[in-house]
């Protein structure tokens, strides 16, 4: 008999922490109104691994009274109680791995479910939804994704195929905390304009022992590059490629959302600062860019990616922004400015050459920086050598060297 549990997060129902026999239990997340069987098929196949199950029930239709209550706001108090639960068994150490099996809103509020799980927790999501809605999800976390192709109506020939595989893959990952002792690592942004920069950084914190976890800048990098930093996962950033800024101020495809450049101040963690490709917003395929913008000067970098430079206001606008940001911070800071170009579009010659409107991101920065925070002016280009050596200098001499590796 498999060792199963069950948590109901209906509307009217009181979500209760359970007892699981072991402590390293799959959580089941399904809408068991419509794919109790799926469930149930993946819950025999995970319990006959000899780990135990606890079923977490998202469903909508468990309540006569639900019929009453709006769809969206059943939806989303369910999705928090499922959270809330979820986040308990993690706490409690009692679940170390979430499958979800869902249709198209059932995909959603297991987005929503996995939300506050750390990176490197197993999570796989056995999903019929379109697929605009599993990019989305996978740009939110670090979620596993397994695309039925056909719909979620039972099990039969063709689900059954994929759902086998699902709960072979999910009973076969733990969840590996982070060790308290351990390699210190750095948080570094990147984008293919500023790759020569980044590599240097890398190898000169790597002579170092301190492992380097880069990041593109490209939206989804971003956001989940600060709710790592928010987790606690990193000893220092070097925010080398600060472009997801300019998308998010002139509405550009690479935004990394409001909260960009917010989490190492929050931490109180060093953070090297520097303007790397904010010379440029992306969009997509070349008739893709806003009709507004079609008088600029643009650059297709791809057949799906389309360049545009950005103007003295706007860098302005930009740098302004950053010193906004910055000045919410708490912990140590330093900000590298490159005379010679912040890109390698931005070199003389380049599509993307002018220095005027790379000087605007320096005085819109220093317009609203707090004093107390330094600004380092190298006569350099970004991808030159010499910065690099810089930032990583720096970082060197604020991190924390308590943190060094004993157990790698």
């Amino acid at each position: 008999m498999r060792d199963v549990r069950s948590i109901s997060c209906a509307k009217v129902r009181n979500v209760v922490s359970v007892e699981i026999a072991t402590e390293d239990a799959v959580a089941i997340v399904a809408t068991m109104d419509t794919k109790q069987a799926e469930a149930h098929f993946v819950a025999d196949i995970v319990s006959g691994t000899g780990r135990s199950v606890v079923f977490v029930d998202v469903g909508t239709s468990n309540d006569g009274n639900s019929r009453s209550i709006d769809p969206a706001a059943l939806l989303a108090e369910i999705a928090g109680k499922a959270r809330k639960s979820v986040n308990e068994l993690f706490e409690a150490g009692k679940v170390s791995a979430v499958i979800g099996i869902a249709g198209g809103k059932g995909s959603g509020v297991f987005g929503e479910v996995i939300a506050d799980l750390p990176y490197g927790f197993p999570k796989l999501l056995v999903s019929s939804a379109r697929p605009a809605l599993l990019a989305e999800l996978a740009g939110r976390s670090d979620i596993l994704l397994y695309p039925t192709l056909v719909d979620l109506f039972g099990v039969n020939g063709f689900t059954s195929r994929v759902l086998v595989n699902a709960a072979r893959a999910i009973t076969a990952m733990h969840y590996i905390p982070r060790a308290i002792s351990r390699q210190r690592m750095v948080a570094i942004t990147s984008f293919g304009v500023t790759t020569p920069a980044v590599n240097a950084c890398v190898r000169l914190l790597g002579e170092k022992q301190i492992e380097s976890i880069v990041f593109p800048a490209n939206g989804a990098g971003g956001r989940k590059m600060e709710s790592l930093v928010d987790a606690d996962e990193f000893d220092a950033v070097i925010d080398l490629t600060t472009t997801e800024l300019a998308d998010e101020l002139l509405g550009g495809t690479a935004s990394a959302g409001p909260d960009r450049l917010t989490a190492a101040g929050r931490r109180g963690i060093p953070q090297l600062i520097a303007p790397g490709a904010v010379d440029m917003v992306n969009f997509g395929i070349r008739s893709s860019v806003p009709s507004r913008f079609a008088e600029r000067e643009l650059y297709v970098h791809t057949p799906y990616t389309t360049l545009m430079r950005t103007t003295p206001e706007e860098t302005s606008a930009i740098g302004h922004l950053t010193a906004q940001k910055l000045s919410q911070s708490r912990g140590p800071i330093q900000v590298l400015w490159p005379s010679k170009g912040v890109s390698d579009y931005d070199r003389k010659g380049g599509p993307f050459h002018d220095p005027e409107a790379n000087r605007a991101w320096l005085s819109g920065l220093r317009a609203a920086l707090p004093g107390t925070i330094p600004v380092r002016e190298l006569n350099c280009h970004i991808n030159d050598p010499e910065f690099a050596s810089a930032a990583v200098e720096w970082v060197l001499d604020h991190i924390d060297t308590e943190t060094a590796d004993e157990n790698v």
